[in-house]
C-alpha cells in the first residue's frame, strides 16, 4: 500500500493560545489583502513597516554592519529586504521570494469611450484568466496617472464604502441561446471586457455628452485630462475587502490571495528575524503572471544589482564574489499551489495533490506536461528542508499542479535557479485560482509564515 504523505491535519494540533495565534495573524493578512490589490500599493506598504522597524534605503548608506536592515525598490513596484548576517555574503543568503503582481483588468492607453450614452472604459487583460469569470463583478479601479507636469495622481475609486463601483455586463439569459453554444474560451472574448464608467450626460454637450460628463468628474477629481491616459496605470479589480469564509471561519475568500497569500508570510518571517549567520532576504517582484519579464520581474537584473550594492558596502567587491554569492544561496520560491476541490476531482491525482488544512505546499517541480518550464529542485535540497520543518514541528505536504497531461504552471524558481543557487517552490494552496475571488485556509497561511521563519532560523 503507497504511504499516505497526506499527513495529520494542521488544525488539530493547535491549543488554545495558537488557535488565536492562528486567527490574529489570519485577520492580519485579511486586512493586508483588503487594503493592497496592486504591486504599488504592496511594496509602498511593505516599505512603510519597514521603515518603521529601522529598515533603510540601501542606496542611502555608504558602509553596511552585521545586523543591518536594510531595502531598495524599483519604480515602486518589487522590492528587496534585506537583514545583514554575520556571514561573508559570498557565502550565500537566505531567500525569500514570492510575486506580488494579480491576475487584472488593465485599462488600454485611450481608454475612455461613449456608445449610445454610456461612457465605457476599454480593457486588456493582465495574465492567465477565465475572461467569464470578470463579469457582473463589482469593479474598483486602482492605480496611477501620470500628468506632463511630473505629477503622479493616485487614483482608488471604489473600494471606500462611500464609493462608486464599475463592472463589466453580460448578456441576459433570456436573449442567450447563440451565446450559450459558444466555447467557454469565447463566450466572453478580450475585446468584450469593457467597463462600465458613466450614463450621464453633461446638459449643452451635444456630442459624447455622457463622456464629457465623466472627464468633467475626474477632472475635479483628480486634475487629469483625457490625453493623461496615455500615460496611466489604472488597473480594474474586484471591489470589497476579503472575508471570512465558512461557519467555522476557517478559510478567507479575497482577490490576489496568487501571491500575496505568500508574499505577506515571507516579509513578516523577515520582519520577526533578529539575527542572522548569512544574510536574509525577502524579494517581492512584479510581473509573473506575464512571464516574469520588464524591469520589474524576476529575469530583470533588480535583485543582482542589489545584491553587487549590498556587497559594495560590507566587503570588498568583485564580481567574483557577487556570483559566488547568488550560487550559494538557498532559496524558497514561495508561490501558491492547486488546492484539491471536490467539486472538480477529476483533474488531481489525490496522492500528489495539496489539501486545504494540510500545510505548506512544496512543489518540487512545476511546468506543464513534461516538466516544461520547471526548476525541478534537487532531492539534497529538500531533505535539508524536511528536516528543518519537521523538527520545527511546521506542517506541509507535497504536490503537483495537477494531473500530468491536464495543464500545469510556472514561478520565478527557474530563474533564481539559473545562478545555480538551491531553490523549492513552497507556498499556500488555492481554490478559485486566477478568479475575481479566491480562497485559502488560515492554517495553510499560519504554517506558511511558521515554516519561512524556521527556514531563516535553519537552513
Amino acid at each position: 500500500m503507497a504511504i499516505d504523505r497526506k499527513g495529520k491535519n494542521a488544525w488539530l494540533k493547535y491549543d488554545k493560545k495558537t488557535l488565536d495565534k492562528v486567527m490574529d495573524f489570519a485577520e492580519e493578512y485579511r486586512v493586508f489583502l483588503s487594503r493592497n490589490k496592486t504591486e504599488r500599493e504592496c511594496v509602498e506598504t511593505v516599505v512603510k513597516k519597514a521603515k518603521e522597524l529601522g529598515y533603510k534605503d540601501l542606496y542611502s548608506v555608504k558602509s553596511v554592519k552585521e545586523g543591518d536592515k536594510l531595502y531598495a525598490t524599483l519604480m515602486g513596484k518589487t522590492v528587496a529586504l534585506f537583514l545583514v548576517g554575520s556571514e561573508p555574503l559570498e557565502k550565500g543568503m537566505k531567500i525569500l521570494g514570492a510575486h506580488i503582481d494579480s491576475p487584472r483588468l488593465d485599462l488600454k492607453q485611450v481608454p475612455l469611450y461613449e456608445d449610445t450614452e454610456i461612457a465605457l472604459l476599454d480593457t486588456h487583460y493582465y495574465g492567465g484568466v477565465k475572461k467569464y469569470q470578470w463579469v457582473t463583478v463589482p469593479m474598483a479601479i486602482h492605480g496611477v496617472i501620470c500628468r506632463k507636469d511630473g505629477k503622479v495622481v493616485k487614483v482608488s475609486i471604489g473600494d471606500a464604502p462611500e464609493d462608486p463601483v464599475f463592472g463589466v455586463s453580460d448578456l441576459l439569459i433570456h436573449l442567450s441561446a447563440d451565446q450559450l453554444q459558444k466555447k467557454a474560451s469565447e463566450v466572453v472574448t478580450g475585446e468584450d471586457l469593457n467597463v462600465t464608467f458613466a450614463s450621464m450626460p453633461l446638459k449643452g454637450e451635444e456630442k459624447d455628452a455622457v463622456f464629457a460628463n465623466a472627464m468633467k468628474i475626474l477632472s475635479k477629481k483628480y486634475k487629469v485630462e483625457d490625453e493623461d491616459f496615455l500615460s496611466a496605470e489604472l488597473e480594474i479589480v474586484p471591489a470589497g475587502d476579503a472575508r471570512d469564509m465558512g461557519i467555522d471561519r476557517s478559510l478567507i475568500m479575497g482577490y490576489g490571495h496568487d501571491d500575496r497569500v505568500c508574499a505577506y508570510p515571507s516579509a513578516e518571517a523577515l520582519f520577526r528575524l533578529e539575527k542572522t549567520d548569512r544574510t536574509a532576504v525577502c524579494l517581492l517582484v512584479d510581473k509573473e503572471e506575464i512571464g516574469s519579464v520588464g524591469a520589474t520581474g524576476m529575469h530583470s537584473r533588480f535583485f543582482e544589482n542589489c545584491v553587487a550594492e549590498l556587497m559594495s558596502r560590507t566587503e570588498e567587491y568583485s564580481e567574483l564574489k557577487v556570483r559566488r554569492a547568488l550560487q550559494n544561496s538557498d532559496m524558497l520560491s514561495s508561490d501558491v499551489s492547486a488546492a484539491y476541490d471536490p467539486n472538480y476531482p477529476s483533474v488531481n491525482e489525490r496522492k500528489n495533490t495539496a489539501y486545504f488544512g494540510h500545510g505548506l505546499v512544496f512543489n518540487k517541480y512545476t511546468g506543464s506536461r513534461g516538466k516544461s518550464g520547471s526548476n525541478d529542485a534537487s532531492p539534497e535540497f529538500f531533505a535539508k528542508i524536511r528536516k528543518i520543518f519537521d523538527d520545527a514541528n511546521v506542517s506541509y505536504q507535497t504536490a503537483e499542479l495537477g494531473k500530468v497531461d491536464q495543464g500545469g504552471g510556472g514561478t520565478i524558481a527557474y530563474i533564481m535557479g539559473n545562478y545555480g543557487m538551491n531553490v523549492i517552490d513552497s507556498g499556500v494552496a488555492v481554490q478559485n485560482m486566477h478568479a475575481p475571488w479566491e480562497v485559502i485556509s488560515k492554517a495553510d497561511l499560519y504554517e506558511a509564515l511558521m515554516g519561512y521563519i524556521a527556514f531563516y532560523e535553519g537552513i
